[in-house]
């Protein structure tokens, strides 16, 4: 007996040995590559399934780079992180940058994908809303702090509506959803290309939404963001990044049904696959690539977005858009 159980130590002794190395080789990038860990603005939704396209196709490790992707929870989180060094590289949304620069964090966008901003308000189709001046006396649930809900009023005055004849009831990020499925509010302020998906999947109803961008108010969407240290220190990878992201995002675009299944292959707790395709789809429409490849940016759109927080947003002395983007990192091939 005593023999049956040093035989039985010995062995569980050198299985525990043998998982912690195999631990400690899965953790260390693969050869000839080097580690980056990429945090999304959210959990994983369908406008993040280019990246896990790339991944499992090898526009990546072809960059000799070995990505993490990891879920985040919110832009404003994403990009702290990113500041204080905890990611190496984030996914965040461009007016929460912008913010975040201001306030002095030091980081840079190195080119925002979605040009034409998600920003919207959502409802369920048969509300029959139109235009902005059907949200007279309607209840608009949104999130203080946000972009969406600063710009609001002036959104509502631009055309032509008294913010005073809509009701604003505050809710936060995470509870939007269910209170416009379960009847509490009209309508909600949020991306449409990744709410209005999931409401629909939950409700069996249509949605529909009016967007900023569609009535004189366009703000840039997400984007990739970077620490400055990093942008001088590693910035040949960066760009290497840049480019497997761009690939990533434009092969995507020809492949839909391949990237929703790379999505569903390597995410944890992601949509399911008709959702993910719905946000995908809807999400490639805010591309923009007009200039060449996604992620190329014009600058007039930076100064576009930098005008609006300005006057609508208490965003003081924005300055120029290289305060807040490096376009060397997304030059057109």
């Amino acid at each position: 007996m005593r023999s049956f159980i040093a035989r039985t130590a010995a062995a569980v002794l050198l299985l525990s040995v043998a998982a912690c190395g195999a631990e400690k080789k899965a953790a260390e990038p693969a050869q000839g590559t080097e580690k980056l860990t990429l945090t999304l603005n959210w959990v994983p939704y369908g406008e993040h399934a280019p990246f896990y396209y790339g991944l499992k196709k090898g526009y990546y490790k072809a960059e000799g780079i070995d990505l993490e992707i990891k879920p985040g929870n919110g832009s404003g989180n994403v990009i702290k992180a990113v500041d204080q060094k905890q990611t190496d590289i984030g996914w965040a949304d461009t007016p929460v940058l912008i913010r975040s620069v201001a306030s002095g964090m030091k980081v840079k966008s190195v080119g925002v994908f979605l040009q034409k901003g998600p920003t919207s308000i959502q409802f369920l189709a048969d509300k029959n809303i139109k235009s902005p001046a059907d949200l007279k006396g309607k209840t608009v649930g949104g999130t203080p702090g946000d972009a969406i809900y600063a710009t609001f009023p002036a959104w509502l005055k631009a055309n032509g509506v008294d913010p005073k004849d809509v009701k604003v009831v505050n809710v936060d990020g995470a509870g939007k959803i269910a209170a416009l499925a379960e009847g509490r509010v009209d309508a909600i302020q949020g991306f449409f290309h990744d709410q209005s998906p999931t409401i629909e999947a939950k409700t069996n109803k249509k949605m529909d939404r009016l967007l900023y961008a569609d009535w004189g108010m366009n703000l840039l969407g997400t984007g990739i963001v970077v620490h400055d240290d990093t942008l001088k220190a590693k910035g040949d990878l960066i760009k290497k990044f840049v480019r497997a992201t761009q690939k990533s995002w434009a092969e995507a675009a020809k492949d839909v049904p391949g990237a929703v299944d790379a999505m569903a292959e390597l995410a944890d707790n992601e949509p399911a696959k008709e959702v993910l395709t719905k946000q995908l789809n809807l999400g490639l429409t805010l591309l923009d690539a007009g200039s060449g490849q996604p992620g190329v940016n014009a600058e007039s759109k930076w100064t576009e977005t930098l005008d609006i927080m300005a006057k609508n947003a208490d965003l003081k002395d924005p300055g120029a858009p290289a305060k807040y983007w490096d376009k060397s990192f997304t030059a057109a091939s």
